[in-house]
């Protein structure tokens, strides 16, 4: 033999065994990812879901737990105040002041004015042009600011008869946001706003509709908590006013007053609101799509555990109104638990009422624990946190601060519960169209090396030389991967159980058709390649 033949063999060797590695190694995997996940982010920006982090597509089709805020996205975020309970009465309709005297009805409305984060534009005439007032700020203000429109409130003329002095933002962890104003020479009002049961602790006396300070005795504590748990239960948010009175020598002087922090107990009941958020059209269809998808849907609110018991009954998150802890919960309840009893509570949780963002990192935290693959909607700069601690973050679109949407994985653009579920859809898809090309790819490549090694081995030669394994693995790599990378989601996807965080992406039922679909091609192959001899 020629050092030329010696050569070209073992080059031919050399060739046979790199297409083989080149074969048996599923390079095309990545590039069929990548496909999948770009195709489903741009369909998903059709269904209203802009992707801010390419893998969060497929994570969300593991996803096994939704802990969802109320507000805006299982509720139409549009709020308006349907009842009210002023001067120990209740006021029907809610703009109905001609019981009040005019004393308790001017207090009211610069409560309102003040102690707000939000604001009216007022034109200059309604009459020229007809343009109405518009009110800016949250729902919740936006709601108390044109109800007190309807009492007659002009919003910039009743802010210019008095100066603020101080303010405290609403906060998420005590409930309430305050204000103190200077009321002529001397006098100074320090308004409160806040969680209706909250607030009436801080109460010790109340205004009835003549204006007369009344002490809260053990009775009038009952009836004010009877009215806010008949608005509760009608799914209302209550919103209490409160108001104390200071004289100018108790507050601090201009140097000093950025420490002052405004007085929060000895407080006199003004009145409370029922506001009204209805539900969204359709969430209850797509919370019984997430249960049959073997998606548990946790609601997680600052409102009472009377009203996010209405409202999740009247969503399908709760079935049964007679539930108790640990199925509904409320915020400091579950805060004060230690961190094993968290992991434990948290699997029955369905309703956590009255929760400051700290509470929802916390319930995060333990169903990761638990083993959960957890999604997460927030809208506030407070959410930040459990946004970046959950697997999926979805911020809000139009509610969502900028800080929550840096945090979050996915904008939900449209701020509806309906589209998580479609993005839960395309999830899967992507899952299963991954899972589904790994399934064909390794077929091919297991049937193709098997050929070609056992071919090598017994003959000496390979039935597929170099040019013709290449073609093979071109094709399935890039028109298989085309064809199964595309495949949009449809409803069977939704009737499956979650994956979840421990499930191999190659299942027992691949191996299975893998190693059926290997026996099959080789069989087939090596009979019509010995036929010839045969005959």
């Amino acid at each position: 033999m020629g050092v030329g033949e010696t050569i070209r063999g073992v080059v031919k060797i050399f060739t046979v065994a790199v297409t083989i590695v080149v074969v048996a190694v599923p390079e095309g995997l990545p590039l069929a990812v990548t496909l999948t996940l770009a195709f489903s982010m741009r369909k998903m920006m059709r269904d209203k879901a802009l992707v801010r982090r390419l893998s969060a597509c497929e994570t969300m089709g593991s996803a096994t737990t939704i802990c969802s805020d109320k507000t805006g996205t299982l509720t139409l975020n549009q709020m308006t105040v349907v009842e009210a309970y002023f001067g120990g009465e209740k006021m029907d309709p809610p703009d109905n002041t001609q019981k009040l005297s005019a004393a308790v009805s001017t207090m009211i409305i610069e409560g309102i004015a003040q102690n707000t984060s939000g604001s009216i534009f007022e034109p200059e005439s309604l009459s020229q042009g007809g343009q109405a007032p518009e009110v800016t700020g949250s729902p919740t203000e936006k709601a108390i600011l044109s109800w007190g429109l309807q009492l007659g409130m002009k919003f910039s003329e009743t802010r210019s008869k008095s100066s603020i002095l101080q303010v405290f933002p609403f906060n998420s962890e005590k409930k309430r946001g305050g204000v103190a104003v200077q009321v002529g020479d001397s006098e100074v009002h320090v308004y409160w706003k806040g969680a209706a049961e909250l607030i009436l602790e801080s109460c010790t006396s109340w205004i009835d509709k003549d204006g007369s300070k009344q002490s809260m005795t053990p009775e009038k504590v009952g009836e004010f908590k009877k009215f806010i748990e008949d608005m509760a239960v009608a799914s209302l948010r209550c919103v209490a006013f409160a108001y104390r009175p200071c004289e100018m020598s108790d507050v601090p002087k201009e140097d000093q007053r950025a420490d002052w922090v405004l007085p929060e107990d000895n407080l006199i009941m003004l009145g409370i609101v029922g506001i009204k958020d209805p539900c969204r059209p359709g969430v209850q269809d797509s919370i019984r799509l997430c249960a049959a998808a073997g998606i548990k849907v946790r609601m997680v609110t600052g409102d009472n555990l009377q009203t996010a018991r209405a409202i999740a009954l009247e969503c399908g998150i709760l079935t049964d109104p007679n539930v108790s802890e640990p199925t509904i919960i409320e915020g400091k309840t579950f805060r004060e638990l230690s961190d094993l009893e968290r992991e434990e509570v948290a699997d029955k949780i369905s309703v956590m009422g009255r929760s400051s963002p700290n509470d929802k990192l916390l319930l995060v935290k333990a169903l990761r624990n638990r083993g959960h693959v957890v999604a997460v909607t927030g809208d506030g700069t407070n959410d930040a946190p459990a946004l970046h601690e959950a697997d999926i973050g979805l911020s809000m679109g139009i509610q969502g601060t900028e800080v929550a949407k840096e945090s979050s994985d996915i904008i939900i653009l449209d701020d509806n519960f309906a589209t998580l579920v479609r993005v839960v859809r395309w999830g899967r898809s992507v899952y299963a169209n991954i899972q589904k090309f790994i399934q064909f790819q390794l077929t091919v490549n297991v049937a193709a090396l098997i050929i070609n090694v056992v071919s090598a081995v017994s003959s000496g030669d390979v039935p597929l030389n170099a040019v013709q394994l290449l073609w093979v693995n071109l094709i399935m790599d890039t028109l298989g991967a085309l064809a199964l990378a595309t495949e949009p989601p449809n409803n069977h996807l939704m009737q499956r159980p979650p994956v979840g965080r421990r499930e191999p992406l190659i299942t027992n039922i691949m191996w299975r058709n893998l190693l059926i679909m290997v026996c099959c091609i080789c069989t087939l192959l090596y009979s019509s390649y010995l036929w010839p001899f045969c005959c």
